[in-house]
């Protein structure tokens, strides 16, 4: 299950929850994937900066929502004001690969970052899926400039021989700002079209589902029902649509499509599939705007999605445990194998993390797979971690291999415990003795 989001953020800082946005309460079944995708996130140049430097505030904040429930930040890609992020369930991990990520701009002719998309591209249990994030140019009589941004868009590359076209991925998702508008009809006819929720009357006049019929390049993308209100524009902290001087004509810019290579649609408009071609499956659940979010003018949109893939890949290429009882007190072990095609590497290496890790980067320590290696043979290898690099404390903890051809987690181990040093215990002891000895005592009355 995917869920995916699209937010125009209008340069806020993140709200106080996303709970709904996220589906976090949901009763359904648990989501797998996050994909969240950002407009206009604040890209002053002071911002930017620190932004490159550090973790920008909204991957912070969403990897605080996510990281306790067990999901972890595979990727992100960000230029300017566009930020794409992408989140999965940790059992998953192994299972992704091949991850990849690039930009377009397209603003001031392909000079400036402010328009333009950013992607990401992995290969999910051995199909291949692309993401697109676009944020594409404003205003009514832009359309066909619009439609020429992402065409462009379309033309990016992708390092690496596998898969270097967005077009030739097995699934391509593309959504974000699109800023298509509503054609023709007058403003008092659109609000009151929405006031009585006949949204109907407004579709053959927006401007995407009008260059779909007639822009070959588009008539394979799928766009659910558009059973909103317009996300566009809004007061700020309001669900009433502009009221300022210029009075935006509210529209649908804010969109989530999606495109199955090699895709048959018949009459009726069912999705099937070819005996030959039945390898990945997408079923729109459920796409919505959420109104209760105030921080733009802007108003999110969810798509939550079920892909059946048929899987090429059903057991991971690395298994890995850590040997014996481990402890700081010593050095420690790892004992790991592969599969015979698993793509080795120098800078292969394997992470000791904390079991609600955050990124493939927020290890504790590592070792090298070929520098720290111990022992080798056909089934296995060995690799040691010095005592020294061991958390004293102790606690629970997983290893996981990370490939550098894969630029992918290929591995991860059961969790496990390590034993608090000696030295970490009676420090604990004494620091509890001393608090118990500075309580008052209780008098009796």
């Amino acid at each position: 299950r995917l869920h995916l989001v699209t937010w125009n953020v209008g340069t806020a800082s993140p709200p106080p929850d996303v709970t709904s946005l996220l589906q976090l309460n949901s009763l359904g079944p648990t989501i797998d994937m996050y994909v969240i995708g950002l407009q206009e996130v604040n890209s002053r140049i002071t911002n930017f900066l620190s932004d490159l430097a550090f973790e920008d505030p909204w991957s912070i904040f969403f990897m605080t929502v996510l990281s306790p429930l067990g999901y972890i930040k595979i990727s992100s890609v960000r230029m300017q004001g566009l930020l794409l992020l992408i989140f999965v369930k940790q059992v998953h991990l192994p299972f992704v690969q091949s991850i990849r990520s690039q930009y377009t701009r397209t603003g001031l002719y392909g000079y400036w970052g402010n328009k333009g998309g950013v992607s990401i591209r992995m290969s999910l249990y051995g199909q291949t899926i692309c993401f697109m994030n676009c944020h594409l140019p404003a205003h009514m009589e832009n359309t066909g400039q619009r439609l020429d941004d992402f065409e462009k868009i379309l033309e990016m590359q992708f390092e690496g021989k596998t898969v270097s076209s967005p077009l030739d991925h097995d699934v391509l998702f593309w959504f974000g700002d699109l800023n298509f508008r509503i054609a023709d009809y007058g403003i008092h006819f659109v609000r009151e079209s929405i006031n009585n929720k006949r949204y109907n009357l407004l579709w053959e006049k927006d401007q995407l589902n009008m260059a779909k019929k007639t822009e070959a390049f588009l008539r394979e993308f799928i766009e659910g029902p558009l059973q909103f209100k317009p996300t566009y524009k809004f007061d700020l902290y309001s669900d009433v649509y502009d009221t300022s001087e210029k009075k935006r004509k509210p529209a649908w810019t804010d969109r989530i499509l999606w495109r199955v290579k090699n895709l048959c649609q018949d009459a009726s408009k069912e999705v099937k599939f070819s005996e030959e071609q039945q390898s990945v499956s997408v079923t729109l659940s459920n796409y919505v705007s959420h109104m209760s979010y105030g921080i733009s003018d802007h108003k999110p949109v969810t798509g939550t999605f079920r892909l059946e893939l048929k899987s090429h890949l059903l057991i991971p290429l690395v298994m890995l445990n850590p040997e014996g009882e481990w402890s700081a007190e010593r050095d420690v072990i790892i004992r790991y194998s592969t599969a015979p095609e698993f793509p080795s590497s120098a800078w292969d290496w394997i992470g000791l993390f904390k079991v609600t890790f955050r990124h493939v980067n927020d290890y504790i320590t590592y070792a090298w797979v070929e520098d720290d290696e111990i022992s080798s043979n056909k089934d296995s290898k060995q690799v040691y971690m010095s005592a020294a690099e061991i958390p004293n404390t102790g606690g629970e903890f997983l290893l996981c291999y990370y490939s550098n051809n894969l630029r992918s987690i290929a591995g991860i181990s059961e969790p496990f415990q390590i034993q608090p040093s000696q030295a970490s215990v009676e420090k604990d002891l004494v620091q509890e003795e001393n608090s118990w000895m500075q309580k008052p005592d209780n008098l009796e009355s």
